[in-house]
């Protein structure tokens, strides 16, 4: 019997945030029953800790969505650190390596307002294809308008890729509507295959910008909050001097239209050529249990 937990990622409260499953010790288990695993968890992803001791400086760790593995997200990095800071090393250091496919990713854990926040350095982003108004507003059902033509649409990866698009106001970002076939064509052509829509109007005044990601593809309709994509979102902001500098440190809603609210914070800076990208967010342990 295999140890899993299940935790809210980027979550202020127990029940919001981005739901993981953590199953642990897991490196006995073929690669079919991973997925199998995670597809019935049916969570955007599921998480498996291959071994319960350090390898290579870090724990080595598989991430499944319901559809297929990936080879980095951002809430299961966040989650399945938490997971092993506290139930498997049991170690009081304020860093957990975890070796993923898309390479190492250190996860450190600080103080905020007496809150316990996990920040993930994530790897540097890689910048692609500029897509046109016209062609996403057809995929997302929107009117042309809606996007705010000051800043490019543009595919932007820190591990997975996804197309960030802006948007003008809440109103828009609510109405977004993924058309499936113009979607598929879509994707086709490019390395992404998922979209995240912005815009500066949020639900919480405290909060600066609001978010909603699609990735069908992954076999995500639509995600409550997005460590991968919003890193991705964070090198777009400080490239196209979004809030007018090189220099971020923001606080990130999503998830409010599916009823799961969640908070990232972001942080990242342009120097010397390179753009740092930083994500940050709270993790919840809600239960925990055995597979059978």
């Amino acid at each position: 019997m295999l140890k899993f937990f299940i935790v809210d990622v980027f979550a202020e409260r127990k029940y919001s945030g981005n739901q993981l499953a953590v199953i642990i010790n897991a490196g006995k288990l073929p690669d079919r029953d991973m997925q199998s695993i995670a597809r019935e968890m049916h969570f955007s992803e599921t998480t498996f800790v291959t071994s319960n001791k350090i390898r290579n400086r870090g724990y080595d760790v598989r991430i499944f969505t319901p559809a297929m593995e990936v080879p980095f997200a951002g809430h299961p990095t966040l989650g399945t650190a938490y997971v092993i800071h506290k139930k498997v090393a049991k170690s009081k250091d304020l860093m957990i390596t975890l070796n993923l496919k898309v390479g190492q990713i250190p996860v450190t854990f600080s103080r905020l307002n007496n809150d316990e926040v996990l920040w993930m350095k994530q790897i540097s982003p890689t910048f692609g294809t500029i897509l046109d108004k016209e062609t996403m507003a057809k995929v997302l059902n929107l009117n042309v308008e809606d996007i705010d033509g000051r800043f490019p649409i543009e595919e932007v990866s820190t591990g997975l890729p996804a197309i960030i698009t802006p948007l003008k106001n809440l109103k828009a970002v609510k109405r977004a509507k993924i058309e499936e076939g113009r979607y598929l064509e879509l994707i086709k052509v490019l390395d992404s295959k998922a979209i995240l829509v912005f815009n500066p109007e949020t639900y919480n005044s405290q909060n600066d910008l609001n978010v909603r990601f699609f990735a069908d593809y992954y076999g995500v309709r639509e995600d409550p909050a997005t460590g991968s994509a919003n890193g991705c979102l964070a090198a777009y902001l400080v490239k196209n001097k979004y809030f007018k500098k090189n220099k971020i440190d923001i606080r990130v809603e999503q998830g409010y239209e599916i009823d799961r609210p969640s908070l990232l914070y972001l942080k990242s800076e342009s120097h010397g050529g390179k753009i740092d990208v930083n994500v940050g967010g709270k993790a919840i342990i809600v239960a925990e249990g055995k597979l059978v």
